[in-house]
């Protein structure tokens, strides 16, 4: 399956969840937004919801400064 992470396509593995896909870009689930499609996913939804073949993912990470 294959979707688009922040505009780079990758190769997920069928059933892969918003989480899995965090986990392979080495980012942690706290701190970032995600979107898929457009739509906002709820944080506590990543370990469950499913990235559709297709996908488009924005992950946003929070920075801080000053």
């Amino acid at each position: 399956m294959r979707a688009r992470v922040n505009g780079v396509e990758r190769d997920l593995a069928d059933g892969a969840t918003v989480a899995d896909v965090l986990a392979a870009l080495g980012v942690p689930a706290a701190g970032v937004a995600v979107a898929m499609n457009g739509a906002v996913v709820p944080r506590g939804t990543y370990r469950h919801t499913i990235v559709d073949d297709g996908a488009v993912l924005e992950v946003l990470t929070a920075v801080q400064g000053g």
